[in-house]
């Protein structure tokens, strides 16, 4: 007899694409409505959880995104990044953590962007899902997120000026550049990661809803 289908299965596994394709559009507070949906019909499916985290996470509340993640560990604590995400809940600064505030404090940049790398290097480490990370070089990740931020923030930065501060060579810090912008979808003047007073976007919002509004009148008749 062929394999009797489960409704409340399906029910879950329909939120948690729909959770997803909001996640990659940036539509994030519907992603988090429906990857908790699903976790209210199959609560011990672990990649919900893992999930829900990765929009909470995305969302800046990370409290909540390390809830989720403890949830997931409960239920996969033999997953092959479950040791990554324990790390998350240590006390104290990790490897990679402790290179980027010694370098970024020595170079004299302000406390604010020293922050917005620390919490671009938390995001990414959940972000990354069930991918694997390697740090076995933690100044090459220090580099990767120092560069990062400081485009962000609108810095002139040389790469090979980078390179040289940390010890990298120019290659390894575009490959991390590269790997933090595409899991998290950075962008220039990043709302997560820029402290400026003024943010550069701020004007091209206003300038696309003028354009909404000038364009509605248009249309009136």
């Amino acid at each position: 007899m062929p394999a009797t289908k489960n409704p409340s299965t399906d029910r879950a596994e329909a939120y948690n694409r729909q959770g997803l394709q909001a996640y990659t559009e940036w539509d994030i507070d519907q992603a988090i409505e429906r990857f908790r949906a699903a976790i209210r019909v199959a609560p011990e499916r672990a990649e919900y959880h893992l999930n829900l985290a990765r929009a909470l996470s995305r969302a800046g509340d990370f409290d909540q995104a390390l809830r989720a993640l403890a949830e997931f560990l409960r239920l996969e604590p033999d997953s092959p990044v479950a040791e990554r995400f324990e790390r998350l809940f240590a006390r104290g600064l990790d490897e990679v953590e402790t290179v980027l505030t010694e370098k970024m404090s020595n170079s004299g940049m302000p406390i604010d962007e020293i922050g917005a790398a620390m919490q671009m290097w938390l995001e990414f480490r959940i972000a990354l899902g069930r991918e694997p990370l390697q740090v076995k070089k933690p100044e090459a990740w220090a580099a990767a997120l120092d560069y990062t931020v400081r485009k962000v923030n609108l810095r002139k930065v040389a790469l090979r000026e980078i390179a040289t501060l940390y010890g990298v060579n120019e290659r390894t810090i575009r490959e991390r550049f590269e790997q933090l912008v595409e899991t998290l979808d950075v962008m220039p003047c990043d709302y997560r990661y820029f402290v400026g007073d003024q943010n550069p976007l701020d004007k091209l919002v206003e300038a696309a809803e003028l354009l909404e509004q000038l364009e509605a009148r248009f249309r009136e008749t």
